[in-house]
């Protein structure tokens, strides 16, 4: 069986082709469905339109790959606005995709189960909207908190302000608390973004950089280079993510206080998130 599932995140639509246990490819579209919500509570129009052919040309690639089966879910720009439903019923009307709108407690436990696979250890993914916090131990969920903060959501709030950006992540990344400590695994645009940039791996290779290793001290060093450049110096760094550069430095900066805030050196990059961690929820729930 082939398998297709896709992501409906805050900044971006991803794709995941999967067959025999394994991850045939991965493919982005950035999209900013959330841009903006921050100050109207709802996703634009212009927003939904751009996701929805998003969603709508991954469907017919995975179409095209031979897919059996297609999933697909969205997670905080949708589930935190007032027309989100509307959204999800576009999308079923453009494109005939069943959206499933994930809760935050779930989204977190979804991203520890596909980078962990039922390991031991910890995950960060800072999202778009989102950012969640999730520890197992011996097969079980130990902890799963979800705060209300991604890389859009700061870059609507509080654009490149310092002193603002670093209030806004105080307040909101206070909701982690107590986190058994372990290893912890980061997942999500903004760790494989900054793996990239350090290790300048250019173009950008998922074999390179899963599992390559960011201390608390390189990614405050991006954070603190990005935020003091001009956009277009960001441009031209080897390994940028041209569709992220803009939102890059204030999303290394939340990544780098939740680091500190829970107790951690750093982090180990894993490629392997929440699209291998849902489809391995639906597999697993079927008798």
């Amino acid at each position: 069986m082939k398998y297709a599932v896709i992501d409906i995140g805050s900044n971006s639509v991803r794709l995941l082709l999967w067959a025999d246990g394994h991850t045939l490819c991965k493919k982005v579209n950035t999209t900013r469905l959330g841009e903006g919500l921050s100050h109207s509570g709802r996703l634009s129009e212009a927003a939904m339109r751009r996701t929805a052919a998003a969603v709508e040309d991954f469907a017919e690639e995975a179409k095209n790959a031979g897919a059996d089966e297609l999933f697909a879910f969205a997670t905080a720009a949708v589930r935190g606005s007032a027309n989100g439903a509307d959204f999800v019923r576009l999308v079923k009307e453009q494109c005939g995709v069943a959206v499933d709108v994930i809760a935050g407690k779930e989204e977190a436990e979804l991203g520890l189960l596909g980078a962990l696979n039922g390991r031991d250890g910890g995950i960060i993914d800072v999202g778009g909207a989102s950012t969640e916090v999730t520890v197992g131990k011996g097969g079980k969920i130990v902890y799963a908190v979800s705060a209300d903060i991604g890389a859009v959501r700061l870059k609507d709030v509080c654009d490149e302000n310092r002193e603002k950006l670093e209030k806004y992540i105080s307040e909101k990344i206070a909701v982690f608390a107590d986190v058994p400590q372990c290893e912890m695994s980061a997942i999500g645009g903004t760790a494989t973004s900054l793996a990239a940039l350090e290790y300048e791996v250019e173009p950008y290779d998922a074999a390179r950089i899963h599992g390559a290793n960011l201390s608390a001290d390189c990614v405050l060093n991006w954070a603190d280079r990005l935020l003091a450049m001009p956009q277009e110096e960001r441009l031209a760094l080897k390994g940028m993510d041209k569709k992220r550069a803009d939102i890059l430095g204030g999303a290394a900066l939340l990544l780098y206080s939740v680091i500190r805030r829970i107790g951690a050196e750093g982090v180990r990059v894993s490629e392997q998130d929440n699209l291998e961690g849902y489809l391995l929820q639906k597999l697993r729930r079927r008798p």
